[in-house]
């Protein structure tokens, strides 16, 4: 949905630039984590998507609900949302949010999902050839997919490596038959 990040990128860069001049980056992604946390509970979610309720009551009830996970800057930050009818883009705002984070700070969540296990050691040569590749720290997470048949997917960012056998093989069935 390029409509809902274009609308939520000012919010993102707003509270990325306050966050940054504070030193508060931990703090305002504790804050947006539980926001985007308590907003996909699904009666928050009827409650949030309800038109009987102005949307200062919606975010004055979100502040609640957060307790003090929120502090004043967050519950001012809730209330612009509202303000402007954009407390359904939180969950595009934290994840803007998390990539200027990320690249602030030059780090770089990388998942990998492999047909099997990965060692130690094959985790550690992955990490090294995507910190060349893209100069920044990486943290791999992996998961197993059996249905991989074999090798491995690789997400970086927006960047998606495919090496499994089954995209292999799906990408040849697409060549035969085009």
């Amino acid at each position: 949905m390029a409509e809902l990040a274009t609308i939520a990128r000012p919010y993102a860069n707003a509270s990325f630039d306050l966050a940054k001049r504070e030193n508060s980056l931990d703090q305002w992604s504790r804050m947006l984590e539980t926001l985007d946390g308590v907003t996909q509970n699904p009666t928050v979610k009827v409650f949030l998507d309800s038109p009987d309720l102005p949307a200062s009551a919606k975010a004055y009830r979100l502040a609640e609900l957060c307790g003090d996970e929120l502090d004043d800057r967050g519950k001012k930050f809730l209330q612009a949302l509202a303000d402007h009818d954009r407390l359904p883009l939180i969950v595009e705002i934290r994840e803007q949010f998390e990539q200027l984070r990320a690249e602030e700070e030059r780090s770089l969540d990388v998942e990998v999902v492999s047909a099997f296990a990965l060692s130690e050691a094959q985790s550690q040569q992955l990490a090294q050839a995507l910190n060349t590749k893209f100069a920044k720290d990486i943290t791999i997470a992996t998961r197993v997919d059996k249905g991989l048949i074999g090798g491995a997917i690789v997400r970086a960012g927006d960047v998606v490596i495919d090496g499994s056998i089954r995209g292999k093989l799906n990408k040849l069935a697409e060549t035969l038959t085009a």
